[in-house]
């Protein structure tokens, strides 16, 4: 089983990115799954040719992208990336799109296909924080999720597919202080752990991990 795994560089500001640093800690490989690693664009316009590009070359099982949700507390599955650009900040290229359809003529949303109640089980099981998010934000992160879903309807249907948010790590302590921060040994040990658990899991656990708001 071969796994691509993306994280992304840096956006905002920041002098690096958690997403990519868990990301390229990984080892090539895990008791039989492969893993090819790659850094995305922050750039609307970019992120998915470089995505698509890679998916074709490396012809994965699974895609995985990881991206940095600064002010959350746990790491967080995502569900579900719907079709909407509307950026708060400027991404890397100085493009800030407001309203605009991802895909003018897809659907309203995707959902990940991966066992990610079983995979928020594994991760917990092992006493770091993370939950299943119901959004993805509006941003660059959700355009990847959202189109990497797509492709993945429309060309790919035997790839499985989704994303993952973490929170900044412990040495963004001096720039916010404020911020909520996790051992980036966590991030990484937390993304081995979802990769065993889709490897190993072909049907999603039937249990509540819903919230009432």
């Amino acid at each position: 089983m071969k796994f691509l795994m993306t994280g992304f560089e840096p956006f905002g500001g920041d002098a690096k990115n958690p997403s990519w640093e868990a990301i390229s800690r990984l080892k090539d490989g895990y008791d039989g799954v492969e893993v090819v690693k790659a850094k995305l664009p922050v750039t609307f316009d970019e992120s998915l040719k470089a995505l698509e590009t890679l998916i074709k070359t490396h012809k994965p099982d699974v895609v995985i992208c990881v991206g940095l949700a600064g002010g959350r507390k746990e790491i967080t599955i995502e569900r579900i990336g719907i079709n909407i650009d509307d950026a708060r900040i400027a991404d890397n290229a100085g493009f800030t799109p407001v309203d605009r359809s991802i895909r003018p003529d897809g659907p309203a949303a995707y959902f990940s296909n991966l066992p990610i109640k079983a995979m928020v089980n594994a991760i917990r099981d092992q006493g770091i924080a993370v939950a299943i998010s119901n959004t993805a934000g509006t941003f660059v992160c959700n355009h990847v999720l959202y189109g990497v879903m797509d492709y993945i309807q429309t060309k790919a249907p035997e790839i499985r597919g989704g994303f993952v948010h973490v929170p900044y790590t412990t040495d963004f302590s001096q720039d916010y202080p404020e911020q909520p921060l996790m051992d980036l040994n966590d991030i990484v040990r937390a993304i081995e752990i979802a990769m065993t658990c889709i490897s190993k899991t072909t049907v999603d656990l039937k249990i509540s991990e819903g919230t009432v708001c």
